[in-house]
């Protein structure tokens, strides 16, 4: 079983905003597999398809950003999940506006979402899938990932939400994460 966990903040307020890049590939895929996210437990809305016989879950935790963990960590344990077969997709300001870079490991890079689940699962010997939103130019850092994208970072964001779902397509299809990192990255 695959775990693909999209990070971002609950509520319509959040929706659009480049903190939510990882919601915008979770309802991507949901779309693009007729999955609705209809199962609401541990802190987190998430439903289910089959990717050649292998049971595959998306996931949106509801617990906010910074304490994102509270609920993947529990998923996993429900569901067996190991450690690797967890995808988290997550955004990035070190990257630029849409460029993805996928991860097999590392640190949490000062992303307090990452550092939640970080400090919940115990390892950091978990996938990721970062999507670059750029560093702020004249804004502050919080209110950078809480606005939309502009019309500019619109299409290219759109383009890399596109692009991350072929890479989990791949990695779902050829169960071989570095195969698609060389292939994406």
């Amino acid at each position: 079983m695959k775990m693909i966990v999209g990070l971002g903040n609950p509520g319509s307020k959040y929706a659009k905003t480049k903190h939510n890049i990882g919601f915008m590939v979770i309802d991507q895929l949901c779309e693009k597999y007729n999955v609705t996210l209809n199962k609401h437990d541990f802190e987190a809305e998430y439903g289910s398809f089959k990717y050649e016989g292998e049971t595959v879950l998306l996931v949106k935790p509801l617990t906010f950003m910074n304490d994102s963990g509270r609920s993947v960590g529990p998923l996993m344990s429900y569901y067996q999940v190991g450690i690797d077969e967890l995808l988290v997709i997550q955004d990035d300001m070190d990257l630029t506006m849409g460029k993805l870079r996928l991860r097999q490991k590392g640190s949490a890079g000062g992303h307090n979402g990452i550092k939640s689940i970080i400090a919940h699962t115990k390892s950091q010997t978990f996938k990721r899938l970062k999507i670059g939103i750029q560093h702020p130019q004249k804004s502050t850092v919080v209110n950078w990932v809480l606005t939309p994208f502009d019309k500019d970072g619109a299409p290219v964001i759109n383009q890399a939400i596109d692009q991350a779902c072929e890479a989990i397509d791949d990695w779902c299809q050829n169960d071989d994460f570095m195969k698609t990192m060389n292939k994406f990255n």
